[in-house]
């Protein structure tokens, strides 16, 4: 989808109201099948087995056993049905090949539609009974409130995220809203701008970026109100959302903020609830739209005419903003080409998250395998894809590794 509307800006083509509601559609039900697929088999597993329970029964498997054979087949199906949904739009769920310059490459027929409607309410319920798992298991669990709430997971920093005109979430389409640990908007700004605040910062020791607000400028690793490090993700969403448009998830939004004490949460754990609250948000879009009739009846592409040069594309991916940016020739050739990946803008907040996790819950030396999952449980929150992340120049090793003694003297430095 990034790809699809950096594409649209190269050639200049706004695509027609009815094509961007299908990509809308197709994009939310993507946004469904990755939230189940992140929740129910690597966050699930910490909340409902345990995190100090054995690698041997902390997995998918284990929650199934500890929900039911019935609730296992549930989320299976469920995921199952939103990947049908892409598939139907997509051509097929998995590599999709529906956008093109100015529109969609096809429209659904009217008995598709009625299947997507009836995906799309089972899907809802499904998100409404998510909810209520995470209602039962999680929050009426004070230890893992404690969790939530305690320092170990909590680290305060700036957040971005896609809104629309009324400051409300969306996942397709609208302005990038920057506020600060405080809650404050402290920017607001259209996609093809993302230079103007956005820097990219690199290390020696990673081929991970670490982007940064260019107001603040780049500190290091460090937290604080002059940080320009800042955080994505459903987290991040929420927080730089006044609101959300369907109205089912508006309540758990309303609820998610009054039970962990207003915005913004800087709970990284807390990524979780808002992670099932998205599910239902995207659901009852998918309602909305697979309802909206101008979907079957309107202009689903506009024929580019202007020679193609350059463009920015942002959405929201589940792991939170994402950013293509392309450059050509009047051929269409691409020259340049800038990815910002969600797990690339978390860079900073992952180390940092893991680092304060780690010195909150290990004592003395003492590491068991289930101390040292609860310090994963901070970086799995974000769900972070480390294979779109890491990019380098081919043939080139840059990582250069270094140890230190603990009076922070340099012991050694090893690189290629």
């Amino acid at each position: 989808m990034a790809s699809g509307k950096a594409i649209d800006n190269v050639y200049r083509v706004e695509p027609p109201s009815a094509a961007r509601k299908l990509r809308e559609l197709n994009y939310c039900a993507h946004m469904v099948h990755s939230h189940i697929a992140h929740f129910y088999a690597l966050a699930a597993p910490d909340f409902v087995v345990g995190p100090s329970a054995s690698p041997a029964e902390r997995n998918i498997l284990g929650v199934v056993q500890k929900v039911g054979k019935e609730a296992g087949l549930k989320v299976i199906n469920a995921r199952a049905a939103a990947q049908k949904v892409q598939q139907i739009l997509g051509g097929r769920a998995t590599h999709p090949v529906c956008n093109i310059p100015g529109g969609v490459s096809r429209r659904p027929t009217k008995e598709e539609v009625e299947e997507i409607k009836k995906i799309s309410e089972s899907l809802v319920s499904f998100a409404e009974w998510s909810l209520q798992l995470f209602d039962s298991v999680v929050l009426k669990n004070k230890a893992y409130v404690n969790a939530i709430l305690s320092d170990a997971y909590t680290i305060k920093t700036k957040y971005i995220g896609l809104v629309d005109e009324k400051n409300r979430l969306n996942f397709y389409d609208g302005m990038v809203r920057v506020i600060d640990e405080k809650g404050k908007e402290v920017a607001k700004f259209a996609p093809s701008d993302y230079l103007t605040y956005i820097v990219e910062h690199t290390e020696p020791w990673t081929y991970i970026k670490f982007p940064y607000l260019k107001k603040y400028g780049w500190k290091g690793l460090v937290l604080g109100e002059e940080s320009g490090i800042y955080r994505v993700a459903p987290l991040a969403r929420l927080n730089v959302s006044d609101s959300l448009a369907t109205p089912k998830a508006q309540e758990h939004f309303v609820k998610f903020f009054k039970t962990l004490g207003g915005k913004p949460v800087h709970n990284t754990l807390a990524t979780h609830w808002a992670r099932l609250i998205e599910l239902l948000y995207a659901a009852e879009r998918m309602v909305e739209l697979s309802n909206d009739g101008e979907i079957l009846t309107g202009e689903i592409r506009i024929i580019p005419t202007e020679t193609p040069k350059e463009g920015v594309g942002i959405v929201e991916a589940p792991r939170g903003t994402l950013i293509h940016h392309y450059k050509t020739d009047n051929n269409g050739i691409v020259t340049d080409v800038n990815l910002i990946v969600a797990t690339v803008n978390n860079n900073a907040a992952i180390c940092l998250s893991v680092k304060k996790a780690a010195q909150s819950l290990i004592h003395k030396g003492e590491v068991s395998e289930g101390l040292l999952n609860q310090v994963e449980m901070a970086f799995r929150a974000y769900d972070p894809c480390y294979a779109c992340s890491s990019h380098s120049l081919p043939g080139q090793m840059a990582l250069v590794v270094n140890i230190y003694n603990p009076d922070g003297s340099l012991l050694k430095s090893i690189s290629r």
